[in-house]
């Protein structure tokens, strides 16, 4: 792959996908069904929180689908969010917020108090399941009456070890046919983005917060569910899966 600028933020993003898709054959098929429910939930015109949105995956796809919706994103990571706020500058339907999910106090940094949708991606398994449930509640807060929380993430089920013995080993030929094909995997993407002159101090920022993987859970679908409706939600169930995948859908 021939590196990229730092200003091509088109390129980064597909560069980006391709990299999440080595990983997530399935992705784009989490979020077709993820806004297919926004739609029959909440409608056309959505206020949606991107939480943990990283590169602006889910907001991209947002407005693509659905041109007056408005989307907030929040995240952490120095990196992936310079790559956001370029792909969107410009762009008045989109704002972006940095902060630590993980902080109590994270809410009062959002633009608006409640959202038709809060929507994230394979980002919360890097909590821990004692935060993720204080997270879910503060998520609860923020989502009107009627609207709806959508998490799409690694949800295991340890119940069914052979089942995922087989999906890991698939999973990993999988990965080394992507790699023998020249696809850039996580160490790889994360190298040529600190090699780029406007995203390596931000990439350097990057893994002094993180290091290289954040070591979280990845509890059952029913587990998140459980816990959604515990902390307030009407109805939670998955609407989606994959052999080590799920979709959940919490109706506030």
């Amino acid at each position: 792959m021939t590196t990229t600028t730092g200003s091509d933020w088109a390129a980064w993003q597909k560069s980006w996908d391709r990299q999440q898709e080595w990983y997530l054959p399935d992705r784009e098929e989490r979020f077709r069904v993820m806004l297919a429910m926004v739609e029959a939930l909440v409608g056309p015109e959505p206020r949606v929180l991107d939480l943990a949105c990283g590169t602006g995956s889910i907001t991209a796809r947002l407005l693509e689908r659905f041109p007056k919706a408005v989307s907030t994103g929040v995240d952490l990571d120095p990196a992936l969010l310079t790559i956001a706020e370029g792909t969107f500058a410009g762009d008045d339907r989109v704002t972006f917020v940095t902060a630590d999910l993980k902080d109590p106090d994270w809410p009062s940094r959002l633009p608006h108090d409640s959202y038709d949708a809060v929507l994230t991606a394979t980002a919360l398994h890097w909590l821990h399941s004692e935060p993720l449930a204080v997270l879910y509640g503060q998520i609860a807060e923020l989502v009107r009456d009627s609207g709806v929380f959508m998490n799409a993430d690694h949800m295991i089920d340890e119940s069914t070890p052979q089942i995922n013995a087989a999906d890991s080993a698939q999973r990993h030929a999988r990965m080394n046919r992507a790699k023998e094909a020249g696809v850039l995997g996580w160490t790889e993407w994360w190298q040529l983005a600190a090699q780029d002159p406007v995203l390596a101090e931000p990439t350097a920022r990057r893994f002094e917060i993180y290091g290289e993987h954040a070591d979280g859970d990845t509890p059952s679908a029913e587990w998140h569910a459980r816990v959604l409706r515990e902390k307030g939600f009407t109805e939670a169930r998955p609407v989606w899966r994959s052999p080590s995948d799920a979709l959940v859908l919490a109706l506030k």
